[in-house]
């Protein structure tokens, strides 16, 4: 069921779905929706076993968590030392993401079962006055405004990188045998560089965060034609979901829509 929620004169709604996939015996991905913060959050955990969804639970369970605590807050007195050039909504992303980040990195530390464990993460704020976006991985963010789709976030693979370094083709891309391969995730490392966007929303936006579950089983082109036709979200992420396991279901496969809407 979709909720919503005012924004400046507007409102912005939110619906989501996860779903294992069809070859995975269980579901590493986890998302969130608006409690009381118009934010919104996929991570795909990865380790193996039952730490990636210890992962993924970790990092949607503590950006939201200092989301929710640092919600009236006016003195700074967060675990990291702040951008004072950044707005204060993007510096609760990033704070919030590196928290995230050294949780899950120390529980791998500490805990034997889940040692190697990480999660991507695209998490997004819906402020009044700017959307932030905050992501670190292979989990996307895409956005469709007056009728072209585009994707903000940039991809922390191998994959990505070699297509940067190397202009691969469409052929070489398709080829490439080690697809799968993050450069960049939550729990690697104590620390972590957070990417972050920050822009205006316009009426009728939609944005869609999505697990690779999705991405790697349908094109972009495909996801933009979906995105465009279907106004009615709920009905969007059981399409998308469900067109994703159509094409092969090789992985978990998470999606958040959200809209831009008047009020």
């Amino acid at each position: 069921m979709s909720t919503s929620f005012p924004l400046d004169g507007m409102r912005v709604r939110f619906s989501g779905e996860t779903n294992v996939g069809m070859k995975r015996d269980h579901n590493e991905d986890a998302y969130y929706l608006p409690e009381t913060e118009r934010l919104a959050i996929v991570a795909d955990g990865m380790g193996g076993h039952a730490s990636g969804e210890v992962a993924s639970r970790m990092a949607v369970e503590t950006i939201a968590g200092f989301f929710k605590e640092t919600q009236d807050e006016q003195e700074i007195t967060w675990p990291f030392k702040i951008d004072r050039g950044h707005q204060h909504n993007l510096n609760r992303m990033v704070t919030a993401i590196k928290l995230a980040n050294l949780k899950i990195h120390e529980e791998a530390e500490k805990n034997p079962a889940c040692r190697g464990m990480g999660t991507t993460v695209v998490s997004t704020l819906f402020a009044d006055d700017a959307i932030i976006i905050g992501h670190v991985g292979d989990s996307r963010l895409y956005r469709l405004r007056e009728g072209t789709f585009d994707q903000l976030t940039e991809d922390h693979s191998l994959l990505n990188d070699y297509i940067k370094m190397k202009h691969l083709s469409p052929e070489e891309i398709a080829a490439f045998p080690h697809k799968n391969v993050i450069v960049r995730a939550l729990g690697m490392k104590s620390t972590i560089q957070v990417d972050v966007i920050a822009e205006q929303g316009r009426l009728g936006d939609v944005y869609l965060l999505c697990s690779d579950g999705l991405s790697g089983m349908l094109a972009d082109t495909d996801i933009a034609t979906l995105v465009a036709n279907q106004p009615d979200l709920d009905a969007l992420c059981e399409q998308l979901v469900s067109t994703a396991n159509q094409n092969g279901g090789l992985d978990n496969i998470t999606v958040v829509a959200v809209r831009v809407e008047r009020e």
